[in-house]
């Protein structure tokens, strides 16, 4: 933790600090959509790692960068304009406070819900608040990753070879799924310098609860992922690709053979990152638990079942980094 001389960040000086990383990982799993063995590669990655980078996916690229263009337009408004889509009640407009338990960090972001059966006056304020152009970009957008979403959930299902492959998608395509979007916006951070080489957290290390998310980023770096071994490595940023997460729910699902990737996210000192999520969560009412057909012969669930309702309520009690499954895990003998 470094407190910084004023005026620099005098109002961020709980913001934590790394250790900087000095190589970008070069073993980040690449699928190609349009690969016959897509599939096999996808659960691969989904167990090595919890995640993976995805190219020739599909998604419109012309229409990921209008939507980080008018959120750029939404996020250089002046402060007091923005603080009326705020503070977030989770949706909304948020800056450096992430979520209600006391982790900073140097980020905005715009939260919205993506549940056309939960009303979120939030949501609703930003995206009528705002130029036609941007309310609509969010919508075409959210619409065609969640598409994609489907498909690789789909193919997952096939490469664990469960016979009813939506499975996992069908959570994400009910019209009760629990799931939203995110815009992150790290701004420059000239002042770095005064941390005498240390690295400032823009969003602090974490797993995501749900499913899956899936990230697209400008051509700014600061995401990094932690190994199996717990060493911190940097991915190297590509605007044309899609980031894909193994959430937690979805390692449960699996029983541990996939395992929700732990991330976080590095200010710079030169330039912006904007960074898009979405997070797909199941239903509310949904339980999530092993699949029964993943476990094989005796093999015991590693997990008590739980619905998402539960799950999403005690993680945003937590702070980020916590490890939230540890609470739903079986003890020997449950």
């Amino acid at each position: 933790m470094v407190v910084l001389s004023p005026p620099a960040l005098d109002h961020c000086s709980l913001i934590k600090t790394c250790k900087p990383t000095t190589s970008v990982f070069t073993g980040t799993p690449v699928v190609d959509m349009s690969d016959p063995e897509a599939k096999t590669l996808i659960v691969k990655a989904c167990e090595e790692f919890g995640f993976f980078k995805l190219i020739n996916h599909g998604v419109p690229m012309e229409l990921a960068a209008l939507l980080e263009s008018e959120a750029l337009r939404f996020f250089n408004l002046p402060q007091s304009e923005k603080d009326r889509a705020g503070p977030p009640d989770p949706f909304g407009y948020g800056n450096k406070r992430i979520g209600p338990n006391g982790d900073v960090g140097w980020v905005e972001y715009l939260l919205l819900n993506t549940n056309p059966e939960v009303t979120s006056q939030k949501t609703l304020s930003v995206l009528q608040e705002n130029p036609e152009i941007f309310r609509f970009a969010v919508r075409d957008y959210i619409s065609a990753v969640k598409n994609i979403t489907f498909e690789i959930l789909e193919l997952i299902a096939d490469g664990l070879k469960i016979e009813q492959t939506n499975v996992l998608s069908k959570l994400l395509r009910d019209e009760k799924s629990d799931s939203c979007f995110r815009i992150n916006h790290y701004p420059p951070c000239p002042e770095l310098q005064a941390l005498s080489g240390r690295n400032l957290i823009g969003f602090g290390e974490h797993t995501d609860p749900q499913i899956m998310s899936v990230l697209r980023s400008n051509n700014t770096s600061g995401l990094q992922i932690c190994l199996r071994d717990g060493t911190w490595v940097s991915v190297a940023p590509d605007q044309s690709s899609l980031f894909i997460n193994v959430g937690d729910a979805l390692q449960v699902m699996t029983n541990g053979r996939f395992k929700s990737v732990r991330h976080r996210v590095l200010a710079g000192n030169m330039k912006s990152r904007v960074s898009m999520i979405y997070f797909g969560g199941p239903p509310l009412s949904d339980k999530i638990a092993p699949l029964e057909c993943l476990l094989a012969k005796d093999e015991e669930s590693l997990y008590k079942e739980f619905t998402w309702s539960e799950y999403k309520k005690s993680a945003y009690k937590s702070r980020l980094a916590d490890y939230r499954l540890g609470l739903f895990e079986r003890t020997s003998g449950q």
